[in-house]
């Protein structure tokens, strides 16, 4: 898949999805995979960012399939680890954007403070595709710090049955299930009902 596949799913060309498909595309290169199918290749990401997307497109690896794990510490590393034979490769970012002139460092503060008039936001277009062009351009190792995985191989995905919970009447995946006074509660229920103070 190449870079338009990625930005049709996400919506939008940013550094950040440039970022996953830089490593997404780098490991799989580097480990030789293809697109994975089932779970034939786990990801593991530590933040909740746009590269995110570009890994899920590029790998296969997604939340459904129960092979992309969210470890959401707000760090950008993404680890990944072949099922079949254990390989790995981890990638800390550690690319360093281009200094900003005054003027778009200050447009970057307004942009942050939700303030969205035609000078900031053309100034912060201006500011991404220079991040975006960088991104492509640079090396994979002024971009990351590469190893293998830190953490061992997760289980498979399992398939649980489904309880109802006694007070709304939804489904609930079993090892979700809080079992209060006897009954079997989701979890926003049960929080809902401790939050309710007594009468």
């Amino acid at each position: 898949m190449d870079f338009s596949e990625v930005v049709k799913f996400h919506g939008h060309v940013c550094p950040g999805l440039t970022m996953g498909f830089r490593a997404a595309t780098l490991v799989m290169n580097r480990m030789e995979l293809s697109r994975s199918d089932d779970e034939e290749l786990v990801a593991i990401v530590e933040n909740k960012s746009c590269a995110v997307d570009a890994i899920q497109v590029i790998t296969g690896c997604t939340l459904g399939k129960g092979n992309l794990i969210l470890r959401d510490y707000g760090k950008q590393v993404y680890s990944f680890i072949r099922r079949g034979d254990g390989e790995s490769l981890r990638l800390a970012v550690k690319w360093q954007p281009p200094a900003e002139d005054e003027e778009t460092a200050g447009a970057w503060q307004r942009y942050m403070a939700a303030e969205r008039t035609p000078e900031v936001m053309a100034r912060i277009k201006k500011s991404k595709s220079r991040k975006i062009k960088a991104i492509q351009e640079a090396a994979d190792d002024d971009l990351f710090s590469i190893g293998p995985a830190v953490e061992p191989l997760p289980p498979k995905a399992r398939v649980f049955p489904s309880l109802t919970c006694a007070l709304c009447g939804e489904k609930v995946m079993a090892p979700r299930i809080i079992t209060n006074n006897g009954q079997d509660i989701c979890r926003p229920c049960l929080e809902a009902k401790n939050s309710t103070p007594a009468v």
